[in-house]
């Protein structure tokens, strides 16, 4: 995709999409692993927080699991922001330690850990929203993940676009509306870097086998499956809060 196609087919769609969950006087902490997603988001709200007027920074977690590697990442995600003029906060967390307090998979574990501390620098950075870069694969991925797992219809609503974290804070998703192909055009039409944390080519997380072997089969067969997934999600969503009315 050129960026001239891309500038005139997606980016609108990201911008219609963003502007209902961001806006003037919101105080935005963007989750920044320096994946091609999270770059993506945070060179994204960069552009639009110039035109909706909101306050920006990035939020660096170190979960203490892959030693140099994950120090390689918060320096690149250091330096990426300050290459962009964005203010970057960073912590550092024990993700086993959290794991095992909690009787938590390493992979739960890490999530707890994760969004534990994005509550915590929210609060001391004055966040009012969280801004992550899950996109349109990962809820097809969820979907799926939680069909396997065994869930009632709130698992098949998948990721919500938006979510209380802790009182005054909300998680929001502006990337739900895009693919991860569109994100990887987003980085290279912009010229952008990114790192890759190669435990997610590792199948023995069922999320990886999911992305690396499930899906590619159901789209030999259907391929436009994940867009189907991401409405059923989304069409969950809105019946089980049309329930709760």
């Amino acid at each position: 995709m050129t960026k001239k196609s891309f500038n005139a087919s997606v980016l609108p769609r990201m911008r219609a999409f963003a502007s209902r969950l961001v806006g003037r006087g919101d105080c935005v902490l963007i989750g920044l692993s320096g994946g091609a997603d999270s770059v993506c988001l945070l060179h994204f709200l960069r552009y639009l927080s110039a035109e909706k007027h909101f306050a920006l920074a990035a939020a660096h977690v170190n979960h203490g699991l892959r030693g140099k590697a994950a120090a390689a990442d918060q320096r690149f995600c250091r330096d990426l922001c300050a290459q962009l003029g964005i203010e970057f906060l960073t912590l550092k967390t024990d993700a086993k330690k959290v794991a095992a307090k909690w009787n938590l998979s390493p992979e739960h574990g890490a999530r707890k850990a994760r969004y534990d501390a994005f509550a915590k620098l929210a609060r001391r950075w004055g966040a009012n929203k969280v801004a992550l870069g899950h996109q349109l694969d990962d809820q097809a991925e969820t979907v799926l993940l939680n069909l396997l797992r065994g869930t009632q219809a709130k698992g098949l609503a998948g990721i919500p676009v938006r979510r209380p974290l802790v009182k005054g804070v909300e998680i929001i998703r502006p990337l739900l509306c895009i693919t991860r192909a569109e994100t990887e055009a987003y980085l290279q039409n912009n010229g952008l870097p990114h790192v890759t944390d190669q435990t997610n080519f590792d199948d023995a997380f069922t999320r990886n086998w999911i992305r690396g072997t499930l899906l590619p089969l159901l789209e030999s067969k259907q391929p436009q499956i994940k867009k189907h997934l991401a409405l059923l999600a989304q069409e969950v969503a809105s019946l089980l809060v049309l329930r709760q009315k």
